[in-house]
C-alpha cells in the first residue's frame, strides 16, 4: 500500500471530474475511488507518496475552491481504513459499538483514522455519502473504554472543521442489531 491517501469532495460531478484529472496530472498518484455519491457530490480518493498526494490535493483544491466541500491528506493512514471503506472487515466477537456521523465523506475518513489510532478498536464500516444525502458515518467496536476514547477523539477532530453531526456509544448492543451490522 502507498504511504499516503488524500481526498477531495466536490458539490458537482463536473468539478469533481476536473479535480480527478488535475490530481493525476499534478503528481504520480493512483486513484482509489472517483465517483458520484449522494446528493450528486463527487469524491476523488487517491494514494501515493506523501509529497505527491499533498501536491495533488492542493492543486485540485485551488482549481475550484467554490465547489470544494472538504478535503484531507493522511500521511500514514491506519491499515483498517481500507477494509472499512469496502465493508470487508471481519469482526470475531463484537463488544461495544461506536457510531460517528459527519456532514462530509472526507471528515468521516479522517475521524476513522483518528479513532483507530487513538485506542484498540476495530473499524467495522465507513459509509461514504451513499443513500444519506451526503452525510457519512463510521462504525467501530471494542472494549467500552476504548470505544468511548476513540469516539471522543474522532468527534473532536471532525468538530474542529464543523463537520461533526452526531455520535453514540452503545455498551452492549443486542445480537439482533449486530446481525444487521456485521
Amino acid at each position: 500500500m502507498k504511504k499516503a491517501i488524500g481526498m477531495v469532495e466536490y458539490k458537482t460531478v463536473s468539478s469533481g471530474m476536473r479535480a480527478a484529472d488535475t490530481m493525476v496530472k499534478t503528481a504520480e498518484v493512483d486513484i482509489i475511488q472517483a465517483d458520484t455519491v449522494c446528493p450528486g457530490k463527487f469524491l476523488v480518493l487517491i494514494s501515493g507518496d506523501l509529497s505527491a498526494v499533498k501536491a495533488s490535493v492542493e492543486a485540485a483544491s485551488a482549481k475550484d475552491p467554490e465547489q470544494l466541500i472538504d478535503s484531507f491528506v493522511l500521511g500514514n493512514p491506519h491499515d483498517s481504513i481500507f477494509s472499512a471503506l469496502y465493508g470487508a472487515t471481519e469482526i470475531g466477537s463484537p463488544n461495544a459499538l461506536g457510531v460517528l456521523e459527519t456532514f462530509s465523506a472526507a471528515a468521516a475518513i479522517v475521524a476513522a483514522d483518528t479513532a483507530a489510532k487513538t485506542a484498540l478498536v476495530d473499524l467495522i464500516e465507513l459509509r461514504l455519502a451513499r443513500g444519506m444525502c451526503g452525510k457519512s458515518y463510521m462504525l467501530l467496536t471494542g472494549e467500552i473504554a476504548a470505544v468511548q476514547a476513540a469516539i471522543e477523539k474522532a468527534q473532536a477532530g471532525a468538530g474542529e472543521y464543523g463537520m461533526f453531526l452526531d455520535s453514540t456509544v452503545i455498551p452492549n448492543p443486542d445480537p439482533k442489531l449486530w446481525q444487521n451490522i456485521l
